[in-house]
């Protein structure tokens, strides 16, 4: 149905672990092109992804997020138009015969721009069966009978539109609109026979047919919709298959893009359709190379959901990302497009990726890429793709930073941080601490993080706060102050890398993130990881710490210094 379509004491803190308590890839961060999308935006991203590491499933049909003003202008003729055809008892307003209701769809209309008002219409029937159910259940009959007009006139609208750019309906698409506009006109005199009755037994009684009619609405209206959309994606893709056309393929593609970014059921359903296939089809002929990126960033949007990922196993898709990063003759933007699949694909908030046997049989040569497109990036965004992918690879399976240590892959990244064109974002240096941080559970990390003056970027991140206000650049910014704590809390194991944090001025950074709830932007996981961390290094350095820092934030448990923290008001001293 269509309605809704993170020493002793840290051992135990309520059964979090100092290092099972570090979640550092929350499912905030999941969705790569949520966040890669809003990144490119902000760069003319991120507001919520890819790349938390990097945010893409999305559990409902959605609007594209504009201007509140702007969605109430596009709305606006929408609702008014509505009206106007219940005044008039649903009569279409015409002056000429060939002449359609406005909300008509021109011939001079993409099917991208077909599709949007085909959902966006499709919301708004979904929004006023909510909201009629919300009004029965208050017995608010008059608004009910009102709104009830409003969705007939709209699902006869929406029929009317998707029928004037559409090829060909099939006998189940007829037989499934007849049905609606029957169900629909049958609820719209029942909720008028109920306004005709004051009484409260007999409009009782009347509630659960109300209901069931409603229930039957929005099952027919969501079987609808599901076969509509499935019909669109089969025509996409059989102009993809069938067309010579350069131009047309372009262009279906983009339309399946879009179609794509409507949220994770449209995925499914395309997946469903063929999608995944037909795309990998493109991508493994060289006479179409023009168009892999984005082709690949359409399979990036697709394989968010177990569907795709299915069929991109059953093609051996793996193989073929692996071997467009390695091939050299490849454009940088066709580099980056196959990253980001990676980074979908791998990405730790998915429950099934278990199932990528063959990624493993790939991992070094990918990883390999990546690291080099890390190294050669001549953008931020291509960066920022290369590592998520890096990333997410060191959480899909721990060989990844043993490979990442041997192509000396910690160096590279060190070195990038200081290139301010490069990594221009919290959301890039969120990729970087990750795999910092999941890299350091390595011995010889160590001395690599001193060779590369490691310890003075993480020190740099501690203070790493959100310039924007942006709410997703601020969950970003937390992370990397997480993330760089984490690191230093499994590095500082190791006598040198202790000692550098300490004479960088660490301990006093750490018990401010601790006592001052604004410098961590009040996030707990945050207040953890520096707890942490700041326990490991007044192991090594007691000297550092005031008596108050000690009996407050290190000598208690773990979670009574927690809870002392998160109690705690600003001026505290």
């Amino acid at each position: 149905m269509v309605i809704g379509v993170f020493e002793e004491s840290n051992k135990d803190f309520d059964g979090f672990s100092v290092e099972s308590m570090l979640d550092l890839h929350d499912k905030q961060n999941s969705s790569l092109w949520r966040s890669v999308h809003e990144n490119r935006i902000n760069m003319a991203f991120k507001g919520e992804d890819h790349l938390d590491s990097l945010s893409f499933p999305v559990q409902r049909m959605h609007l594209i997020q504009v201007d509140s003003v702007q969605r109430w202008m596009e709305d606006l003729k929408l609702m008014t138009d509505c009206e106007c055809m219940c005044i008039l008892q649903s009569k279409p307003i015409s002056i000429e015969k060939d002449e359609q209701n406005e909300l008509v769809l021109s011939s001079q209309y993409s099917t991208c721009d077909n599709l949007q008002l085909l959902l966006r219409r499709a919301w708004i029937i979904s929004t006023e069966l909510t909201r009629i159910a919300q009004k029965l259940e208050k017995n608010r009959w008059q608004r009910v009978h009102s709104m009830t007009v409003r969705v007939n006139c709209h699902v006869h609208s929406m029929i009317n539109e998707y029928n004037t750019f559409t090829r060909s309906s099939s006998e189940e698409m007829h037989k499934l609109e007849k049905l609606l506009i029957d169900k629909c006109s049958e609820f719209t005199a029942f909720t008028e026979r109920c306004l005709q009755t004051e009484d409260e037994e007999i409009l009782k009684s009347m509630k659960s047919c109300v209901n069931e009619t409603l229930t039957t609405v929005a099952q027919y209206f969501g079987q609808l919709i599901e076969l509509v959309l499935a019909q669109e994606a089969q025509n996409l893709l059989r102009q993809i298959e069938l067309s010579g056309s350069l131009y047309v393929m372009e262009s279906a593609i983009g339309s399946l893009f879009s179609l794509a970014q409507e949220g994770a059921h449209l995925c499914r359903i395309i997946a469903k359709e063929g999608g995944v296939v037909a795309l990998f089809k493109i991508c493994r002929q060289d006479c179409f190379r023009c168009l892999y990126p984005q082709t690949l960033r359409t399979l990036a949007s697709i394989c968010c959901v177990e569907e795709g990922m299915h069929q991109l196993e059953k093609v051996d898709g793996i193989l073929c990302l692996a071997d467009i990063l390695t091939d050299t003759s490849h454009s940088e933007a066709t580099h980056a497009e196959a990253a980001a699949v990676i980074a979908q694909i791998t990405s730790p908030h998915l429950t099934f990726t278990q199932h990528l046997s063959s990624f493993l049989e790939n991992m070094e040569e990918i990883v390999t890429a990546l690291v080099k497109l890390c190294q050669e990036a001549s953008s931020g965004e291509v960066f920022l793709l290369a590592s998520a992918a890096l990333a997410n690879i060191t959480f899909f399976d721990t060989m990844a930073c043993e490979i990442l240590l041997q192509l000396n892959a910690m160096k590279i990244l060190l070195a990038a941080c200081s290139d301010k064109r490069i990594v221009d974002t919290p959301y890039s240096r969120d990729q970087v601490v990750t795999i910092l941080a999941n890299m350091s559970v390595l011995d010889q990390c160590a001395s690599e993080i001193i060779q590369g003056n490691g310890v003075q970027l993480l020190m740099e991140m501690l203070f790493e706060k959100s310039s924007s206000g942006n709410p997703a650049e601020a969950a970003a910014c937390e992370r990397v102050q997480q993330k760089s704590a984490v690191t230093l809390a499994r590095l500082s194991r190791d006598p040198e890398v202790a000692e550098a944090a300490v004479k960088l001025s660490c301990i006093p950074r750490l018990i401010k993130l601790c006592r001052s709830p604004t410098e961590r932007n009040n996030s707990d996981s945050v207040l953890v990881a520096c707890l942490a961390a700041l326990r490991r290094l007044a192991v090594m350095s007691p000297d550092g710490l005031e008596d108050s820092d000690f009996q407050q934030l290190v000598k208690p448990r773990l979670v009574d210094s927690f809870l002392l923290c998160t109690n705690m008001e600003e001026s505290f001293v």
